[in-house]
């Protein structure tokens, strides 16, 4: 999932790969695509081309977003 923002145009995107295996951790948010609750491994963020991506799935919700902003503020020490 890309969790860079949308106002940045960059040759790479800032991503964060999804798992529906890995287990749930205090830095992983849940979030659901399509049907499936899936977690968000932000510890494995990094950049690629944005030709690497695959089809768009959709956006998150708000509580979604509240989450992965908070995982990515622990992850990266931001606070």
């Amino acid at each position: 999932m890309v969790v860079q923002s949308d106002d940045l145009m960059l040759s790479t995107l800032l991503v964060a790969p999804t798992s529906r295996s890995s287990p749930p951790r205090i830095f992983r948010p849940t979030i659901v695509i399509g049907n499936d609750q899936t977690q968000v491994l932000i510890e494995q963020t990094s950049a690629i081309a944005p030709e690497r991506l695959g089809e768009f799935v959709g956006r998150l919700t708000h509580d979604e977003l509240v989450s992965l902003d908070g995982a990515l503020r622990l992850v990266l020490e931001l606070d």
